[in-house]
């Protein structure tokens, strides 16, 4: 069964504090549209221009105001840690533990050769890579990630940390944890500040937001 898919737009940051709940990491989305308890939902959302996507389950429903809550997936966790720190301006202060959900296209080396994909986060310490075929633990990587507006890719290495497969229930993929020299983090430092920028700004191409 295909995922219900609704907007949600919220004029500014502390809406998102007044809908979500961050013990039991549910959040109240307003709509006069049924929807049965237990249905998938994908939520499109908007918090003042800051544009990203949202999985969870339907757990219940209210009259006033009329709305539906969600259960957010597990696999939402980072974007809603990143979106957390947007919201109470945090960002730089949980550099160490957030990373940004976005879409870069990727080409790494696999076992059968070159193969092309896309992040689903990033930040100056991993990313993760959607894959159907994951690399084992401990493999060195070798990876191309195209940046929006930059002439060249941004080369970069590192080693499989974790893998996700389609049996998992989630997006199957691999999490790798970056090996670089001083050079290459100085370079990789740069690009994250810059992507997070355009990200604060809504200045990403529609495409990059994951």
């Amino acid at each position: 069964m295909s995922a219900v898919r609704l907007e949600l737009r919220l004029d500014s940051h502390s809406e998102w504090i007044k809908i979500f709940d961050p013990r039991d990491w549910t959040v109240f989305v307003p709509t006069d549209q049924a929807v049965e308890n237990g249905s998938t939902l994908r939520i499109d959302l908007d918090v003042g221009g800051w544009l990203v996507t949202l999985r969870g389950t339907v757990v219940g429903t209210r009259d006033d105001p009329a709305g539906i809550v969600v259960a957010l997936a597990g696999t939402e966790r980072e974007k809603i840690n990143y979106l957390n720190g947007f919201v109470r301006g945090g960002l730089l202060n949980l550099r160490e533990k957030r990373r940004l959900p976005i879409r870069l296209q990727v080409t790494y080396g696999a076992v059968e050769g070159p193969a092309s994909t896309f992040t689903k986060d990033i930040n100056e310490e991993g990313v993760f890579l959607f894959t159907d075929k994951p690399l084992p633990e401990t493999s060195q990587v070798h990876m191309l990630v195209t940046v929006p507006g930059k002439p060249q890719p941004l080369s970069l290495v590192g080693k499989v940390s974790h893998t996700i497969l389609a049996a998992d229930e989630e997006p199957p993929g691999m999490g790798v944890v970056f090996d670089l020299d001083d050079a290459q983090r100085e370079a990789l430092l740069s690009v994250i500040k810059e992507l997070e920028e355009q990200l604060k700004k809504n200045a990403l191409p529609g495409t990059t937001i994951e």
